[in-house]
């Protein structure tokens, strides 16, 4: 019993039942919620060979907030170790990567750099995190100046 302790035995269970029920829309801050959507739509656009600008300012109600929206993406795709996993536009289950990268704007949002690390520990090299960092600081402060 010790060695399956300090080899992570339960702690793996949890883990591995936890992956097996990914989280909701609902449990996330608005603003990441409103990132994973925007994910969802620029990924629809780019199957389509079309630019999202116009939707996004739309649907988010700034331009500002769909250009940082952008910036952000970009960031992601150049930073995450393979191609981000999105679900359906209507589907309100979030992919394992959906749930990462809203805890990132979560954390960004709370100005909690620790937590933000702490999601990104292992998954990408540091020196990548700050440019991540400092493009979801510029998200969710443009979020909380349109409100």
């Amino acid at each position: 019993m010790a060695e399956r302790d300090k080899l992570g035995g339960s702690g793996a269970a949890r883990w591995i039942e936890q992956l097996q029920h990914p989280p909701a829309l609902e449990v996330l801050h608005p603003a990441a919620a409103r990132l994973v959507f925007s994910l969802r739509l620029i990924a629809i656009h780019a199957r389509a060979g079309r630019d999202p600008t116009a939707e996004l300012a739309l649907r988010l109600g700034s331009m500002t907030v769909a250009v940082r929206t952008l910036q952000l993406a970009d960031s992601i795709g150049a930073c995450w170790p393979e191609p981000v996993q999105l679900r359906r536009f209507c589907c309100r289950a979030l992919s394992h990567d959906e749930a990462t990268i809203a805890a990132l704007v979560e954390a960004a949002w709370h100005n909690r750099q620790d937590q933000f690390n702490l999601q990104l520990h292992g998954l990408i090299r540091p020196e990548r995190s700050q440019r991540l960092w400092a493009d979801c600081v510029e998200l969710v402060a443009s979020e909380s100046a349109r409100a």
